[in-house]
């Protein structure tokens, strides 16, 4: 096998699947068979994106393939793309990198403004997981995984292992199926799991980053359960309310590059491009951490009884 290119792309061969599955997903719903919100402008915009996704990833994926195959070149270790042992290690490392990639792309604002767009639907269904970023390139997020080239795991391998976590990411944008088998639910990232991270609920913000393992959330303490009592309600937590694909592509950027034009110090550049989404020299913007407090003083408090006119 070559080990510089990958004898085939599970995303490219999924595409099919992908327009099948969520033509039945609109049909299903639409007989009300399961539970499905489609909005024909919203799906649009989904669809536009990902498109777009494709497009500057032929941009900027030869510079991302160049520093891979520079540091494969220089590695550690021969690791033989035909041993079992490979691949499975490569399985747990890679979704390991991914959701350490996916936490940074929620924690952090420079890679949050090309993660944002994936959040930016207020309707949760399989046309969302479509809608990809087009700037993570320029972000250089694929960085985060030069260390398992390094390690000597050849750049086709890593390029099919991210390819089939894309794939199996993409069935779990749905609203129909409740919930998967209790064990699976322990071990797999499912659509009650990623329900909850795609939801801006306070009580949900920041969760469930898993690619295809959940068990990295419960590891690091980043695991939050879909409940019963309390239905997701879906998009950023200032919603966008428009279906322009620029908008939705570089909203977060145009507001990045605002606040460094503002800025009075070296402090507040690194503020506004370093700390979390939401964050302001004077703490009066809102951010996860100040809304999830905020919602725990909330619970916190008594119940105050009604008092009779």
């Amino acid at each position: 096998m070559d080990p510089l290119h990958a004898p085939f792309d599970p995303v490219t061969l999924a595409i099919p699947f992908f327009v099948l599955a969520i033509i039945l997903e609109i049909a299903l719903a639409r007989f009300k068979t399961v539970k499905a919100h489609y909005e024909t402008r919203d799906t649009m915009a989904s669809l536009a994106m990902g498109l777009g996704s494709n497009v500057a990833g032929l941009i900027t994926g030869g510079l991302a393939f160049a520093a891979t195959v520079w540091v494969w070149k220089h590695r550690a270790f021969d690791i033989p793309m035909t041993a079992v042992w490979a691949w499975v290690a490569i399985f747990f490392l890679e979704d390991l990198t991914y959701y350490w990639f996916h936490r940074l792309s929620h924690e952090r604002r420079f890679w949050w403004a090309a993660h944002v767009n994936h959040h930016s639907s207020q309707h949760y269904n399989l046309s969302t997981a479509l809608r990809q970023t087009w700037t993570g390139g320029v972000a250089a997020t694929w960085a985060l995984w030069l260390p398992l080239a390094f390690l000597g795991f050849p750049p086709a391998m890593l390029a099919i292992q991210k390819g089939v976590s894309l794939v199996y990411q993409f069935w779990i944008h749905t609203e129909a199926i409740k919930r998967m088998p209790r064990w699976f639910e322990a071990v797999f990232n499912t659509p009650s799991h990623h329900r909850v991270h795609h939801a801006r609920n306070p009580r949900y913000l920041d969760s469930n980053y898993a690619g295809i393992l959940i068990i990295w959330d419960r590891l690091f303490g980043t695991f939050q359960p879909e409940l019963d009592e309390e239905a997701p309600r879906y998009g950023i937590v200032k919603n966008l309310n428009n279906f322009n694909i620029l908008r939705v592509a570089f909203h977060e950027w145009v507001g990045i590059a605002k606040d460094l034009a503002g800025a009075r110090s070296p402090r507040e550049v690194a503020g506004y491009l370093l700390g979390p989404p939401g964050w302001s020299p004077d703490g009066s913007r809102d951010t996860s951490a100040t809304l999830k407090a905020q919602w725990a003083a909330d619970q916190a408090k008594p119940d105050t009884p009604d008092v009779a006119a």
